[in-house]
């Protein structure tokens, strides 16, 4: 299970071992141990953010027991649908276990995002949770996940493109023979280029998994900012993937496609996903009002802190008439300055920065 892996053009070769290690005779495999680095991180960045979304942290702890599961039948289903021949055995029966087997491999993160939406909806209804905020925060959660998961393809060599010159061209003895099996290859001399390192195949699980670090800090920077509207996040990150997936996709070479055409089925859903999101964020932009709560900048905030303890802070003259023991009567000076500092604090705390 050991693959060599080289990057010729950066002087990079690595020895993969898709088995972690072994548990009780059990292999433990790097990409499921990948994989749920990717969901703790993603949780745990949850936990600690949904307070400024509006979420308190036990409803995101029962949406995990919810959404999770609903989020894995998904990523297996968007598989089984456009890739029906895996549900058969070699006599070409139809095998129930070879459906359901996720553990095989088989997954489309696609139906992953589809089964977290659908639960989502359906536990923010039962549960009486704003849907927008709640997907605003699992945003994050998906970019975290996403591009740490990715590298469990590189550790199983896999999710690579077409073949390329390109400096970073990644290169092995098995892509070689999985691109001249699959008839990717023109020419056996293609063959032995792929195996000296002269050609070698896009590493598109990289360039995903980049993307979406991208995505992550535009959306951080997005927060740091001030969240506009309720679903600013969640709309935001499905155009960015979106787009950036329909281009990566069409580098693969191991796409699934639309019902026996030559469309990419995660190519199509990403452009369409897009675009739908895109008209969804002009008119939320537009009807729904501030985001509630509203994510102010953290130098709004600390100008909103200095406001109230000058308010609070007696002024000069009131210091002077009570030393003197002239002037109002006693308690007038605290009665004047209270009000003062509640106007400032409402000052301060009034709607969103655009």
């Amino acid at each position: 299970m050991t693959n060599t892996v080289f990057f010729p053009g950066l002087g990079l070769e690595f020895q993969l071992n898709r088995v972690a290690f072994s548990l009780f005779g059990h292999n433990i495999y790097w990409y499921g141990l990948i994989i749920a680095t990717g969901f703790l991180l993603a949780v745990a960045f949850g936990l600690w953010k949904c307070r400024e979304f509006g979420l308190d942290p036990d409803t995101i702890t029962d949406a995990i027991f919810v959404v999770v599961p609903s989020a894995i039948v998904g990523t297996r289903a968007y598989y089984v649908i456009f890739n029906p021949q895996i549900c058969f055995d070699a006599d070409g029966s139809f095998s129930f276990l070879r459906m359901i087997a996720f553990w095989d491999g088989g997954l489309a993160i696609y139906g992953g995002i589809i089964g977290t939406v659908v639960s989502a909806l359906i536990f923010c209804k039962v549960r009486k949770v704003d849907f927008w905020s709640g997907m605003d925060i699992t945003a994050y959660g998906l970019l975290i996940g996403q591009l740490i998961g990715r590298w469990g393809n590189f550790v199983n060599v896999e999710a690579y493109g077409g073949v390329t010159s390109l400096p970073w061209r990644m290169c092995s003895e098995s892509i070689a023979n999985e691109l001249w099996r699959d008839r990717l290859l023109e020419s056996q001399e293609m063959y032995q280029s792929v195996l000296d390192g002269t050609l070698g195949v896009h590493p598109t699980f990289l360039y995903e998994s980049l993307w979406n670090l991208l995505g992550l800090i535009i959306l951080l920077v997005l927060m740091k900012r001030g969240r506009k509207f309720n679903g600013q996040m969640f709309l935001s990150y499905v155009i960015w993937y979106g787009l950036g997936r329909a281009v990566i996709e069409g580098m693969r070479t191991d796409s699934l496609y639309f019902f026996g055409t030559p469309i990419r089925s995660s190519q199509m859903l990403g452009l369409v996903s897009a675009a739908a999101a895109i008209g969804l964020y002009v008119v939320r932009r537009r009807t729904a009002g501030p985001a509630t709560p509203p994510l102010r900048p953290a130098a709004e905030k600390e100008k909103a802190g200095e406001g109230v303890e000058e308010a609070l802070e007696p002024a000069p003259e009131e210091e002077s008439s009570s030393k003197a023991g002239e002037g109002a009567p006693a308690g007038k000076s605290a009665d004047e300055a209270k009000p003062k500092a509640e106007n400032k604090e409402e000052n301060n705390h009034g709607g969103d920065t655009d």
